[in-house]
């Protein structure tokens, strides 16, 4: 397999394990979101931040490639840089979606809450941060 290759796959592989640890995320808060505007049309507004903070491992996996472009050349370098994005996108892109269902069925309850229950996904969404961090670092440069 040729370095381009390699990279390309580093790449691809990254964007798209960031995108399925979103998209579940998304279809888990969502999915809830749906029931709690069901009973409540007027929670939309309190419950809308909870439901896209899955989102951004996806676009973190999304600015990565697109900063990774510059290295395809490097091949299995590039490759190996992607894996803690990649990783931890898929990973925390789950979890943070299972924790703000949490926050959404909270603050069906009561909606009061619905600004401090934003920490709490907010805090798995450091993993994914983390992970942009060492795969940016870890991008082989001067190529």
């Amino acid at each position: 397999m040729s370095p381009e290759a390699l990279g390309i796959l580093g790449l691809a592989i990254c964007v798209g394990l960031c995108g399925i640890g979103s998209a579940i995320g998304l279809w888990f808060t969502g999915s809830a979101a749906a029931g709690v505007i069901a009973d409540d049309g007027k929670k939309f507004s309190k419950v809308l931040i909870l439901v896209v903070l899955p989102a951004t491992q996806g676009i973190y996996g999304f600015v990565f490639a697109i900063i990774g472009m510059g290295a395809i050349s490097s091949g299995a370098a590039l490759l190996a840089a992607a894996m803690p994005l990649a990783l931890t996108g898929l990973v925390s892109g789950i979890f943070q979606g299972k924790t703000a269902v949490s926050g959404i069925y909270a603050v069906a309850k009561n909606e009061s809450l619905s600004g401090k229950l934003i920490l709490f996904p907010a805090m798995v969404e450091t993993y994914a941060i983390l992970g942009l961090v060492v795969s940016i670092l870890l991008m082989p440069v001067g190529i």
